[in-house]
């Protein structure tokens, strides 16, 4: 008995012990959690506005201070409208803090609209607010005082001018190089010195360097080598050009005996003793240049004196030319400037040729063919990408899109069974589901309030690809929200069909999302070509700027 006894008391320490330390733990920890709760709640400042009159929605948070609170964003409070987030509110105590933000809304169409649950996001945790009930009232018009006007007649927009532009600074830039082209290698370009001098007749050149010989200062500085080298080659020239005879490329007694072969045959009437001078000068020249003799200043200006003498007895000692050689000294002359002419196009030619290789295989290089070509030549879809959008509404319910071009009303004949349940039906677009491009709106409603189908809408449209000749379509889904954060079912995939001029097959990529409600529904629906980067670009635009009304 005392033992039980004993072990009662061990027991019961024990349970004490355990609710002494496990109370006030339970105790922390439900004030812990008390502490760490968080309310979020939403309120407004009135349920009935008038048309374009703003609504004040105000969320409230409270929470702990270590927490992040993400607030509604962009147009999530559709159908009505969000015109201004003010900045948030923010209210300390101790560890808690207490965050508001006021929300501008409003609505241009009368009637009565739900503005549905805001979520807020609290370390990544959803609450929801609670849904509101307005009615937006029309403003009563009192027409004896107030006059009603027609509508204003549409006012026709003058398209932009960038294409205009771009194709003036592509020809301006082109006159650009080519002007640059020919002020640099093909305009007549002002003559220098030497060109001036070496146009000159062969006689009047010699005599001009002769006279520019006498001015040097070769004799000064006692640089005779330089003198009687500069000398002999005026002289051969001369003869070379003149006479006709090879003088450049021969010696002294080759040259001498070449000019007495002239005077025997009479080709070149001129006496022995010019003939002796000037083997004298030639023989004087060769002494300086290989044994660096050094004359006299007075033997080398002596020198000169002879050789000019000789230029002017050989110019004399020269037969008459004849008419006919006059005239094939001028059609020679006329084929050496269009020789000069022609080289000069030439090298002009394959300097521009040069840059446009040059700028088109860095161009390439960098921007891939595709695009330099496309740049080049043009691409219809990359036209549309870079041209003036549209951004406009179509049918009713509207739907809101921003597109390369303005989507045009179509005419709809429904069988005899879809009459009877469907009201309207409006449908725009652009292009063809097998061009390279084409977007299309349609807006149904419905003769009675029925819920939306949407799976029967993307069949209709999936039905009209096979039919217009898209075969192997392979659908998937996704959800959809639209600009405003109406929410939606997006349909995406592939086809193939067959070119009827080419008869190739080509791949085809399409888009369709579908947005509804009580009555009605909407629908965008988008094809492309497939590897059409342009047009992808086009779609991904278009998609980003969906926008529905949801009240039909």
């Amino acid at each position: 008995m005392k033992a039980k006894s004993l072990k009662f008391k061990i027991q019961k320490s024990i349970w004490l012990i355990r609710q002494k330390i496990v109370f006030p733990f339970l105790l922390f920890s439900l004030v812990g959690l008390a502490q760490t709760k968080s309310t979020v709640s939403a309120e407004i400042d009135t349920t009935a506005i008038k048309i374009g009159e703003q609504i004040q929605y105000k969320i409230t948070v409270e929470t702990d201070s270590l927490n992040l609170v993400y607030f509604p964003e962009d147009q999530t409070f559709s159908p009505v409208e969000m015109v201004e987030a003010l900045k948030i509110d923010t209210t300390k105590n101790k560890d808690r803090i207490t965050l508001q933000r006021i929300y501008a809304l409003t609505q241009f169409d009368s009637g009565a609209y739900t503005i549905p649950q805001q979520r807020i996001a609290i370390n990544e945790e959803p609450f929801f607010t609670d849904s509101f009930r307005i009615r937006v009232g029309d403003v009563a018009v009192d027409t004896t005082k107030q006059k009603l006007y027609d509508i204003k007649p549409l006012i026709e927009v003058e398209k932009s001018n960038a294409r205009i532009w771009k194709i003036i600074l592509i020809i301006l830039g082109l006159l650009l190089i080519a002007g640059l082209v020919y002020w640099f290698f093909l305009r007549k370009k002002p003559l220098t010195e030497d060109e001036k001098v070496a146009l000159l007749p062969p006689y009047d050149r010699a005599l001009l360097q002769l006279k520019e010989l006498e001015n040097s200062r070769y004799l000064i500085q006692d640089e005779y080598k330089k003198y009687y080298s500069e000398l002999t080659n005026i002289v051969r020239a001369y003869l070379e050009e003149d006479a006709h005879v090879s003088a450049l490329e021969s010696t002294t007694d080759q040259l001498i005996d070449k000019l007495e072969l002239l005077k025997d045959a009479g080709d070149l009437r001129i006496d022995e003793d010019t003939i002796g001078q000037f083997k004298k000068v030639l023989q004087t020249a060769d002494l300086v240049k290989f044994a660096k003799s050094k004359p006299a200043t007075s033997v080398a200006e002596q020198d000169r004196l002879l050789v000019e003498n000789i230029v002017v007895k050989t110019k004399e000692a020269l037969p008459e030319p004849t008419e006919e050689d006059l005239l094939l000294n001028e059609a020679y002359l006329e084929e050496v400037a269009k020789k000069k002419q022609r080289k000069r196009i030439y090298i002009a030619a394959a300097i521009f040729g040069g840059l446009v290789l040059v700028g088109g295989g860095v161009s390439t290089a960098y921007f891939g063919f595709k695009k330099v070509k496309d740049a080049v030549f043009g691409y219809p879809t990359k036209e549309l990408l870079e041209g003036e959008w549209v951004s406009s509404s179509y049918g009713f319910p509207p739907v809101i899109i921003e597109s390369p071009e303005v989507l045009l009303r179509q005419e709809v004949k429904l069988p005899q069974e879809t009459a009877e349940a469907v009201k309207e039906i409006q449908i725009f677009s652009y292009g063809s589901y097998l061009g390279l491009f084409s977007v299309s709106t349609g807006s149904t409603t419905f003769k009675e309030q029925i819920d939306p189908n949407f799976e029967a809408a993307i069949s209709g449209t999936l039905t009209s690809f096979e039919a217009s000749g898209i075969k192997n379509i392979i659908p998937k889904q996704e959800d959809f929200v639209s600009k405003s954060g109406v929410q939606g079912l997006k349909t995406f995939g592939s086809g193939q069909f067959q070119d009827p001029i080419t008869k190739d097959k080509k791949n085809i990529k399409y888009t369709m999302v579908v947005f509804g409600g009580k009555g009605f529904i909407q629908q965008v629906v988008l094809t492309w070509e497939e590897g059409d980067e342009y047009a992808e670009k086009i779609v991904e635009r278009v998609l980003a700027s969906v926008d529905v009304k949801t009240q039909a």
